[in-house]
Formats: structure tokens, sequence, C-alpha cells
């Protein structure tokens, strides 16, 4: 038996597709059919407790690498629960565009809700960023705790949604150390409200989409400009102000509507 880290979400039969009502199991475990796997944690307990499952029931697991197998619950027990892996299955594929989501950190409930729908709309890279407006700057075990927080809320994303490759978490890092550090991204996006650039005005690039938020409040003039310098194009959202967590979403959704996945 191996023994590793893994999570479910939190909502199990919520789903992209009526294919997707089974419920699904990150693990990093090696994914080979015909394994027994143990699975421990707020994972088993989720499992048994919350969806009563009985051994026999079907499951899924994925290995956020792309890999994702049948399995079947084997044993329930107060130490966990034993799967058996099963067929390899053939997901869904992952998002047309490579879209890196650089995003200023926004209050705690705000992020928890551009991270989790961020993975849904297909982003590939997650860059946390503290800029003027953050409301916090977390350091050391602080910031630790928050980041392992955030990658729960990824891998849960990813579960209910269908993915089976996790999108990468950076390092939170401030913004202008960030921006000095360059990108090599095809197209350089910053919301901008005002700006004279709209989406259906904008060439579909060939290669990564680097989306620049800015937290509650938006990017102060100093990092506008700074932005801007580093070659990056502001981009309005029609006529109204958006808040963080809707901007960025509904410029995703712009964007995969153009495209990606939803033409």
């Amino acid at each position: 038996m191996r023994q590793q880290t893994c999570y479910i979400a939190g909502n199990v039969t919520a789903s992209c597709s009526s294919t997707m009502a089974v419920p699904r199991i990150y693990t990093t475990q090696p994914l080979i059919p015909g394994t027994t796997l143990e699975l421990s944690g707020q994972p088993a307990l989720h499992v048994t407790q919350v969806l009563r499952l009985r051994t026999g029931a079907a499951l899924r697991v994925f290995d956020g690498r792309g890999q994702e197998c049948e399995a079947t619950l084997q044993t329930t027990g107060r130490r966990g629960i034993t799967v058996l892996t099963g067929a390899t299955i053939q997901g869904p594929a992952e998002p047309r565009l490579d879209i890196m989501l650089a995003q200023g950190i926004a209050r705690h409930d705000r992020m928890d809700l551009i991270l989790q729908k961020a993975v849904e709309l297909g982003v590939s890279t997650i860059q946390p960023l503290w800029m003027q407006r953050s409301q916090s700057h977390l350091k050391g075990e602080r910031l630790e705790k928050r980041l392992q927080h955030w990658q729960g809320v990824i891998i849960s994303a990813c579960e209910q949604c269908g993915r089976n490759t996790l999108p990468a978490l950076l390092p939170a890092t401030g913004f202008l150390e960030w921006l000095q550090a360059g990108s090599d991204a095809a197209l350089k996006l910053m919301l901008q409200p005002g700006s004279p650039h709209a989406l259906p005005s904008l060439q579909q690039p060939d290669g990564r989409i680097l989306l620049l938020v800015g937290p509650e409040g938006g990017l102060n003039s100093d990092e506008q400009d700074a932005a801007l310098a580093a070659g990056f194009t502001g981009l309005r959202l029609g006529q109204r102000i958006l808040r963080t967590e809707t901007a960025a979403l509904a410029a995703l959704a712009g964007m995969q509507m153009l495209w990606g996945d939803y033409r």
C-alpha cells in the first residue's frame, strides 16, 4: 500500500458534465491500475461521513499531472479508507489557451473565489502578488499557511470541474519585484478601467497570455505606469467598474469566448 496526501472536493456531486457525478479524489500517489491506495484525513472523512459511501462504491482518482483512473472503495475505517484503482480514464483536454493570472492578493474570501473560478475558467498558472492596495502582507509561517490553503482551493476546483492537471501556484511575491523579473508572454494585459483597448479589438496571441489584475481598489497610478513601461496593454471591460473578483473572471471568460474553449 502507498499512503500520501490526497484531497476531495467539498461538493463532489457538482460537475461540468453528467459524467462527473462520480466523486473525484486528488492524490499525490502514483496511479497504477490494480493498485490499492490508502487514503486518510479529510478525503476519507468526506467519503465515509458526508457521502456515506459503502464498500464497492465507484470513485475516480487523479494525480494532478494529467492521469485519472477509475477506482472502487474497498475498505473503510477510523484511520482511513482504501481504494482499488481500475482502468485509466481519458479525461477532458486541458484548456486551449495558456493563461497566467497575476492576481493582486485580495481579502481572504475574495481571493478564494478568484482562485476557484479561475481554475474552472482554464488558467494554467496563478501568480499571487502583494500590491500597494493589498490589505495584508503576510510573511513566514502565516504566508506558508495561506499558500497551502490556496493550493487546497485549487485542488478542490479541479476535482469539481473535471481537470486532471493542477494549475501551477507560484510563490506570492511583491509586484515590483515580479515585474522586474520580466515575462516572455506573447500578450500581456492589465485590467485598467478607461483604457482605449477592449478584448474584441485585440488579435489572438500565439503563445501565453499574461493577465494582470489588481486587488480591491485596483492598481495605483505608479503600478499602472510601471506595468505599461514593462510592455503591458491596458484593457477595459465594458463601461462599468468591476470588483476584483468579478473583473478577473469576466476577462477570463471573454478570452475563452473569443479565442479558447467557448468557440
